[in-house]
């Protein structure tokens, strides 16, 4: 009798393995698209040249009445250098990015950001100035939104859907504004390593969560900056944490590269390497973050965050 149910057996236990197998295959491609382990998101800031005439960059404080000729070159380089040069590298590695466009740059440099969307990119929401919006009036905020929309889709032919704040400090009025105005997600929100959602009334606008570790701005400048090597393998460090937990989990990376920063020679070489690296990776996957927005949408396994709340209204 046993000489007839072994190969029974054997047989029964392949199936259930077949089917363990693909039951983690599939737990595994509900969270990305295209069965991916890990998601990797990079934030093209498109900003230099908006900012304040008397912001001094890099550079030590000018006494007042006298003319600054250097600071505006610094930023200047953003746009003569850094974001052409930023273009040719996603171009080289056939990948997509999301551009944060401040509305007066593309003002002022309205055939460079209309290349960004051309080559593929996505342009977001960053406000119309270098302003914070915490302080504004709500009707100020609105309109500085609106304002800034209008002219990214007047330039480039796209509207956007996404909003990444000065600093990243909301006012209790932003997210339902940015509601109101059609867009569906936005990036100031570090307290997650993958998406989520957060209640703005009765409907729900995405996190696509920013980085403040994977940030040019923080890690190329002050007391806590490092060399391009230094950043690669500090790039690469979390890479492979994130992509080892994208086996159990949804896990999303987020790399943010300024105009004038990231766009400097020996930065690209960092993230030249970096994007080498993370692509020799089985299931890493390169998004835009409305992309992302959107597939998160359409999922019912997301995180949900509490409603906010502000003092006052706690009162």
């Amino acid at each position: 009798m046993m000489k007839f149910l072994k190969p029974i057996l054997i047989a029964s236990v392949f199936v259930l393995s077949s089917l363990g197998v693909a039951q983690a295959k599939e737990a595994t491609s509900v969270f990305w698209p295209d069965d991916a382990q890990l998601v990797i998101s990079i934030s093209m800031q498109f900003e230099a040249t908006a900012q304040n005439q008397s912001d001094p960059g890099p550079f030590p404080p000018q006494e007042e009445g006298y003319p600054d000729t250097i600071s505006p070159s610094w930023y200047q380089y953003g746009m003569n250098e850094g974001i052409p040069r930023l273009l040719d590298l996603w171009d080289k590695h056939h990948i997509k990015v999301t551009s944060h466009m401040v509305g007066r740059a593309v003002e002022l440099n309205p055939e460079l950001a209309k290349e960004v969307v051309q080559r593929g990119h996505e342009a977001s929401g960053h406000g119309q100035t270098w302003t914070p919006q915490y302080s504004m009036s709500e009707e100020q905020e609105r309109q500085s939104y609106i304002k800034s929309a209008n002219i990214i889709e007047k330039v480039t032919g796209q509207r956007p859907v996404g909003f990444n704040a000065f600093w990243m400090r909301h006012s209790k009025n932003t997210l339902k504004i940015l509601k109101e105005l059609g867009f569906i997600y936005h990036i100031d929100d570090l307290s997650r390593d993958e998406p989520s959602l957060t209640p703005v009334e009765s409907d729900d606008i995405v996190v696509v969560p920013y980085t403040f570790r994977n940030n040019d701005i923080v890690r190329y400048t002050g007391s806590t900056a490092m060399t391009g090597k230094a950043y690669l393998q500090e790039l690469k460090d979390e890479f492979d944490v994130l992509y080892k937990e994208g086996k159990q989990r949804r896990r999303m990376m987020s790399i943010s590269a300024h105009d004038r920063l990231a766009g400097t020679p020996a930065r690209v070489k960092a993230l030249d390497d970096f994007i080498t690296y993370a692509k020799q990776h089985k299931g890493a996957k390169f998004m835009r973050k409305d992309d992302i927005a959107k597939w998160i949408l359409r999922q019912d396994n997301v995180p949900k965050n509490s409603p906010r709340t502000f003092e006052e209204d706690l009162l």
